[in-house]
């Protein structure tokens, strides 16, 4: 459970992809900062539009100014699917028996979920994010 001041965990990157959706264009860490609702340290941004970068949420591109600017990397309403997704692959990578951990994902699923993956991985076009 989150502290007194502390935000729950994800908080300040759904903020931030927020502030980036609202403005349609790339921001600066700066104009990150003013789209916010809260006081955050520059550090405190950048550091995030980082992570978000590294997920595969954000694009980063240099300004004139030699500053940053980013952007969404797609669909604001496809982006909680691909960091969930990312977060998957990562833990697949640091496990020691993929297929083990594969298998027992997929017996733990629900009805709903296994048929849901059952149509993924019979559609082609849907592998690797690719739409039909």
């Amino acid at each position: 459970m989150a502290g007194v001041g502390h935000r729950p965990p994800g908080a300040l990157e759904r903020e931030v992809l927020a502030a980036l959706a609202v403005a349609e264009r790339p921001l600066t860490a700066a104009e990150v900062i003013e789209g916010l609702q809260t006081a955050l340290a520059y550090t405190t941004v950048v550091t995030t539009l980082n992570r978000l970068c590294a997920k595969g949420a954000l694009e980063r591109s240099e300004t004139d100014s030699r500053a940053y600017a980013y952007a969404l990397s797609g669909p604001v309403d496809e982006i909680p699917a691909a960091l969930t997704a990312r977060q998957m692959s990562l833990l697949l990578d640091a496990g020691s028996d993929r297929a083990a951990a594969l298998a027992r994902f997929v017996a733990e699923l629900r009805p709903e979920d296994e048929r849901e993956l059952a149509r993924l991985l019979g559609s082609p076009g849907r592998r690797r994010g690719r739409s039909s």
